[in-house]
């Protein structure tokens, strides 16, 4: 922890520019959908979790459109409700940011806070947004104990988040390492729509991965 409280963490501006790609791809957006939320999409939930769940980047016409993460798309259907039926949200979640919903030990972030073409950030991209914006957010959670990476870019983003080895924790579904901060990275298949109607990703296969995390952290 670097002292830090989550209020006090570096976020990205409106209009951010660390990224030139991104940052024309959401130029261009605002052209395209001139109602949508068009900007670096910011954590959410609450304030000084014990588990942070960290996603790939917004969607398109998810979090893009909302201004929430994981809301207005498929994969924040099955993320939220799980995360109701293992106690750590309260409310009723209806993929609108105003719809009342409040999350209990839990953060949501993105490894990348704005959208990519093609849901894709390059690897740079994914540097320059960790090292900015995730990694003190990460150290200014001083209660964490779990963190859940959906997707393998998630997952490597986390392990150089906190300077681990990606060796030392190679990806796969329902796996588990004991972070260099003293949490635990619980990691699974992203619940994305196509994972989903694939068969990668079944919601019993999810619920395992919390079935861990809720024992983990008791």
């Amino acid at each position: 922890m670097n002292g830090l409280s989550l209020a006090a963490v570096p976020v990205p501006g409106r209009d951010c520019d660390l990224c030139p790609r991104l940052a024309q791809f959401r130029t261009d957006n605002r052209a395209a959908y001139p109602d949508f939320f068009n900007a670096p999409v910011p954590a959410w939930g609450d304030a000084d979790p014990q588990l942070l769940v960290v996603g790939l980047a917004p969607g398109l016409k998810g979090a893009n459109r909302t201004g929430r993460p994981f809301t207005g798309d498929y994969a924040g259907d099955l993320l939220y409700s799980t995360l109701k039926k293992y106690g750590f949200s309260e409310g009723q979640f209806r993929a609108d940011p105003n719809d009342g919903l409040v999350l209990r030990r839990a953060r949501i972030s993105n490894a990348v806070k704005c959208v990519p073409p093609e849901n894709k950030p390059t690897p740079a991209e994914t540097k320059i947004c960790r090292s900015h914006f995730l990694a003190p957010e990460i150290a200014a959670m001083g209660k964490l104990r779990a963190v859940l990476a959906l997707g393998q870019i998630a997952h490597v983003a986390v392990l150089d988040t906190l300077k681990m080895k990606r060796a030392a924790a190679p990806f796969g579904h329902n796996t588990a390492y004991l972070l260099p901060n003293g949490a635990t990275l619980f990691s699974s298949y992203h619940c994305s729509r196509y994972n989903t109607n694939t068969g990668r990703l079944t919601e019993a296969m999810f619920h395992a991965v919390f079935d861990r995390i809720a024992a983990h952290l008791g």
